[in-house]
């Protein structure tokens, strides 16, 4: 049986999985519709599905869900893009994202996309472990202690303390599922990620409906509220829209394990389908629950009780289930793009070979825990990442393969697509990027201010005093 080889530096495609060689190969093909709706979903639905209800209270439900709508359709034809060029190149069945970007812009172009999906998907799961431990073990914020759940289950012991709790949880249940070599193994734990994430919207929503009926819940705004914010700051919520349904990456994996190839874009559809109900839902639950109150991260707010204790508990802890399912499917591609930066010249694929597999395997889940235990709050840098490495493995990207089109095959009506794709996805994102600095620099003068009042305060007391 041959080797599975990786193309040069200078190749046009970069394979993600062994060449199949039956009957002699030791890996199984034929994942079915069902699998690679799963694994797509479960891409698509991660942390970003708790910024949803901030974007309605920023936005207003009705631009809200017009946004929505909009990133999904224009993330369909990103992908829809993605797969016509795949078909056209050279080697079809082993491309890769990075292999499509490289046939487009040569080596700078892989090599960019590779980076884009590494600070993406690195940034993603820091938060996930960030919000798993807040679900588990509680945090302190602005001086506001939200206890964790297994500390109002068991107390205060060293096992329940933030740093243990998710290494525990590293070590005892993500830790086996990225060692899995297939995307396509992790085909039940995507299944139980959606499920639990069903879980999540149905609790949310029915708790919305309880607070309805008994006259506790909060009045949506349909159009956004100038009163307290610039017009600018309505397109903070874009980026962070976009994040939520940025997936590109591993849409490439899943196609190659799929029987049917030709189903992939079906599939896509009906993930983005899926999750943009679930949105809608959460989104709606949510601002409805907590109105002008919404956190940036709406699980914050779970921390009270609305209806009882143990639902809020399951709602918090249905989350994080979430989280921890969804984690070794983002953890694929992180590694295999990393492995890619830092190897490109490597013979073997990261699949066959185990040194470095295992290798590479431990020394990003040690980052990523420690990274987590570090930074407290990653929001503004997940937001300004929103801002610039999703929106382009999401949209700029892929309309800029379609605006190069090396292989001739794209239409007039694609092309102005892809422009417009680029042009609003740059236009939104500099203007977040604004928006954000400014809010920052605000708060940073804000608290500058409110020290030297302090300050004034305590000299004239101790004036007074004498």
């Amino acid at each position: 049986m041959k080797s599975p080889a990786r193309a040069g530096v200078g190749g046009a495609f970069v394979p993600l999985l062994p060449e199949i060689e039956p009957p002699e190969s030791p890996v199984p093909i034929g994942a079915s519709f069902s699998s690679a709706v799963f694994n797509i979903s479960t891409s698509i639905v991660g942390a970003g599905i708790m910024s949803i209800p901030a974007a309605l209270r920023v936005l207003g439900v009705v631009p809200a869900f017009l946004v929505l709508a909009a990133v999904a359709f224009l993330c369909d034809a990103s992908v829809e893009f993605l797969m016509r060029y795949t078909a056209a190149g050279d080697s079809p069945a082993d491309a890769s994202y990075s292999g499509v970007m490289a046939e487009s812009f040569g080596r700078v172009g892989s090599v960019g996309l590779q980076i884009c999906v590494a600070l993406t998907n690195l940034g993603a799961l820091i938060m996930y472990l960030i919000i798993i431990g807040d679900v588990l073990s509680g945090n302190r914020s602005e001086g506001t202690v939200h206890v964790g759940v297994l500390q109002e289950w068991f107390g205060e012991d060293w096992w329940t303390v933030r740093s243990s709790a998710i290494a525990i949880t590293v070590v005892a249940v993500m830790l086996p599922l990225v060692l899995l070599r297939r995307v396509d193994s992790l085909r039940f734990t995507s299944a139980v990620s959606i499920f639990v994430a069903v879980v999540f919207v149905f609790i949310s929503s029915g708790m919305a409906v309880y607070a309805l009926f008994h006259g506790t819940i909060q009045t949506p705004r349909l159009l956004p509220d100038f009163t307290h914010q610039s017009f600018f700051e309505l397109f903070t919520a874009v980026p962070v829209i976009v994040v939520a349904f940025t997936f590109h990456f591993n849409v490439h994996p899943i196609r190659a394990e799929m029987s049917c190839v030709s189903d992939m874009t079906l599939a896509v559809r009906a993930s983005l389908v899926l999750c943009s109900v679930i949105y809608a839902t959460v989104g709606l639950s949510g601002y409805l629950l907590f109105g002008d109150e919404t956190m940036s991260d709406v699980l914050s707010n779970f921390d009270r009780s609305l209806t009882s204790p143990l639902l809020d508990d399951v709602v918090r802890l249905s989350y994080a289930l979430h989280l921890v399912f969804v984690f070794p499917l983002i953890f694929y591609s992180l590694r295999l793009n990393i492995d890619e930066l830092l190897f490109p010249k490597a013979r073997l694929l990261l699949v066959a070979d185990t040194s470095r597999f295992l290798g590479l395997t431990a020394l990003l889940l040690a980052f990523i825990y420690l990274a987590a235990m570090v930074i407290p709050n990653i929001w503004v840098v997940f937001q300004f990442a929103g801002s610039t490495t999703a929106v382009c493995l999401s949209l700029i990207f892929p309309g800029a393969i379609v605006l190069r089109d090396v292989h001739g095959i794209c239409k007039r009506k694609d092309k102005v697509l892809a422009g417009i794709m680029i042009t609003i996805a740059v236009i939104s994102s500099c203007i977040a990027i604004y928006s954000d600095f400014r809010s920052l620099f605000e708060a940073k003068k804000v608290k500058r201010t409110k020290k030297w009042q302090l300050h004034s305060t305590d000299e004239g007391k101790e004036f007074t005093k004498r």
